[in-house]
């Protein structure tokens, strides 16, 4: 279980910092009491350390209520952390020898902290703060009881390279972590940059899709009220009946752009849930009707009783592939289906030219022109639509020749019911 969420990483090493910080004063305390011969009033200094390991225990309860809110560190929060710490490190100075004390350097890690997560203000105030408590100290303070004064200089040069290592592993696994959490963060908007900019583009291509589909329906009606009409003619005409395969071919053509234009509307409103094993079926025949001379072939798992969430733009995403696939190879177009707990994956199969490796990179992630007379804008919609619905789109080659398109959806989301048997 991740204790901090990402958006409070800032708190979670603040959190943890304190965590090793009051173990090492702990230490420390009982070091010098016991082995060094340095007297400390151990009872302010010990509920000073109490206090400020009761304050971390209220920050470990504060985030474990707030886990399943994630929100970002507000500035107030985080120099409020870092004041606790300023305030407990001045107050165990203070009776511990005060500006003489060699650990007093340790103000520096916590500014390089305020510095790296505050705004210049706050880090500004705090560093003000930093010097106000450090020239406090030069004048009042507890001084050191030793057992033998003689061996002051040595514990105190001890006890500079004591806190040299300290500040020195502080500040680098705290700026490590700050600069790994800042490239991950960037990472993020860069993603999401990218995101913004495709589904900008897909609401571009719907709009010119919707206007482009609203201009088809008057042309399309003309021409099945035309068919319809030269249809009911050759009943009668010897010499229109060796049209009569053409003209139903001509309304089956009309019947499937009506249909596409439907698929649009339909696309603005709720997303159609539907069990693979009725959807499928009909949308493969639907698809066959486009291209009639393709010999296709789909396997399909037995007893499979996997609904899909959206038909209309999964079908739109395997329409897509498979018309790729029927126009480079016509002679084999083959769509197999795969369910695993996790996934769902259609792949469609041809065996036609194939691609190169740099087309295949290319295909998807933008309008790529191929010596064909495509766009490759078929394939970056589906790319696209693949992306929003939390799947993906591999394409590989079919060996020995031809291309593999596979589409994998996640189950956990966009589909329920799985129960598949051999």
């Amino acid at each position: 279980m991740n204790l901090f969420p990402i958006e409070r990483t800032n708190v979670a090493q603040l959190f943890w910092l304190r965590c090793l910080a009051i173990v090492g004063q702990l230490a420390t305390i009982g070091v010098a009491q016991m082995w060094l011969g340095v007297r400390l009033p151990l009872e302010p200094m010990l509920t000073i350390v109490a206090l400020e390991a009761l304050f971390n225990a209220l920050t470990w309860l504060r985030a474990r209520r707030a886990a399943g809110r994630p929100r970002r560190d507000t500035d107030f929060e985080l120099m409020s952390q870092l004041l606790v710490d300023l305030g407990a490190l001045t107050g165990l100075l203070f009776f511990s020898g005060g500006a003489t004390n060699p650990f007093v350097s340790l103000y520096l890690p916590g500014l390089a902290i305020a510095a790296a997560v505050l705004p210049w203000r706050s880090a500004s105030q705090l560093a003000l703060l930093s010097l106000v408590a450090y020239g406090a100290l030069n004048f009042q303070y507890v001084p050191l009881d030793l057992t033998d004064p003689g061996n002051l200089l040595r514990l105190h040069l001890a006890g500079m390279w004591v806190n040299f290592v300290v500040s020195v592993l502080l500040i680098a696994w705290f700026v490590s972590r700050m600069s790994r959490a800042l490239r991950a963060r960037d990472a993020q908007l860069a993603r999401a940059e990218q995101r913004l900019l495709r589904d900008e583009r897909m609401a571009a291509l719907g709009a010119q899709a919707a206007s482009v589909a609203h201009e088809l329906g008057t042309p399309l009606s003309t021409m099945a009220v035309v068919v319809g009409e030269l249809r009911s003619e050759s009943v009668g005409s010897p010499a229109m009946k060796p049209f009569e395969a053409d003209l139903k071919m001509l309304e089956q053509q009309i019947a499937l752009c009506k249909s596409a234009i439907a698929h649009v509307q339909t696309r603005a409103a709720a997303p159609v849930r539907q069990a693979l094993t009725e959807w499928l079926p009909a949308f493969t025949t639907q698809w066959r009707l486009r291209h009639p001379q393709v010999q296709f072939q789909m396997r399909l798992p037995p007893r499979m009783t996997t609904r899909i969430e959206d038909t209309v733009q999964v079908g739109q995403i395997l329409t897509i592939l498979l018309d790729n696939a029927a126009y480079f190879s016509p002679s084999s177009v083959s769509l197999e289906i795969a369910v695993d707990p996790d996934h769902l994956r259609l792949t469609v199969c041809d065996e036609g030219p194939g691609m190169t490796p740099e087309l295949r990179d290319r295909l998807g992630t933008s309008p790529v022109l191929s010596t064909h007379g495509g766009h490759g804008m078929g394939l970056y919609l589906a790319f696209a639509s693949a992306a929003r619905l939390g799947g993906e789109i591999t394409l590989t080659p079919n060996l020995p020749h031809g291309a593999r398109a596979e589409l994998r959806l996640p189950m956990s989301t966009f589909f329920f019911g799985l129960r598949s048997q051999s």
